[in-house]
C-alpha cells in the first residue's frame, strides 16, 4: 500500500520554503506519495489565534538565525525577504490554479525562489507579473485563473481542512493522522515513514 505524505504550505512562509527544498527528496527516499496542500497561512492564523514569529522581536531574531542554519545544512540558498510579511492570497490562488497541471512545480520554483532567494516584493502585482513572465507564465492568464471561483473555493477548502485537522502554522505535514509541524521536523517525518514500511 502506498503511503502518503501531505504537505500544507504557504509560499510566504520562509520555513515552507526550506521544507519545499527537501520534501520531494524525502518522499522519494521513503517511497511515499507526496500530496501538495497549498493553504492560506493568514486564514490559519486568524482561525487559530496564532501569529508569525516575526511579530515577536526576540523570536523573530532567533528564527531567522535558525533558518539560516538549516539552509546551510540543506545546502540551499536563502535570503530573508525584507518585504516580509507579504500578503500571499493571489500567489496561493495561483498555486491552487496550477496544482493539477504539469507547470505546478515550475510555478512553485518561480515563487519560492523570488521570495526567499532573490528577495522580490511578491506582494506587488507588477513584480509578481515580471517574475512569472520570466518563468514562462502569462501573467494575464494567471490572473484569470486566480479569479476563477473554483480556484478561490478550493484554496478556501484546503485552508479550512487544514484548520479542522489542527494545523496552526506552516509548514505542517501529515502521515495519516500523525501531524508534524515545522520544517525542522523533517527528520521525524522521515523516521516515522520508515517505521511504517
Amino acid at each position: 500500500m502506498t503511503r502518503s505524505l501531505e504537505f500544507y504550505f504557504d509560499v510566504g512562509s520562509p520555513a515552507s520554503y526550506l521544507a519545499w527544498t527537501q520534501v520531494a527528496g524525502l518522499a522519494e527516499r521513503v517511497d511515499a506519495e507526496l500530496v501538495w496542500k497549498p493553504m492560506l497561512l493568514g486564514g490559519v492564523f486568524k482561525a487559530t489565534g496564532n501569529q508569525s514569529p516575526a511579530m515577536i522581536p526576540a523570536k523573530s531574531k532567533y528564527s531567522r538565525m535558525d533558518m539560516q542554519r538549516h539552509a546551510r545544512q540543506y545546502r540551499v540558498p536563502m535570503n530573508f525577504n525584507p518585504h516580509f510579511p507579504i500578503n500571499t492570497l493571489l500567489l496561493m490562488r495561483g498555486a491552487v490554479a496550477y496544482l493539477d497541471t504539469p507547470r505546478f512545480h515550475d510555478y512553485l520554483a518561480a515563487i519560492f525562489n523570488a521570495m526567499w532567494v532573490d528577495q522580490e516584493n511578491m506582494g506587488e502585482p507588477e513584480v509578481a507579473a515580471r517574475v512569472l513572465a520570466a518563468a514562462g507564465f502569462d501573467p494575464q492568464e494567471l490572473l484569470n485563473r486566480c479569479n476563477n471561483t473554483a480556484v478561490k473555493d478550493r484554496l478556501k477548502h484546503i485552508t479550512e481542512e487544514a484548520i479542522a485537522r489542527g494545523v496552526f502554522g506552516a509548514p505542517t505535514f501529515f502521515v495519516g493522522d500523525e501531524m508534524f509541524f515545522g520544517q525542522d521536523r523533517l527528520g521525524q517525518v522521515e523516521a516515522f515513514l520508515n517505521s511504517q514500511r
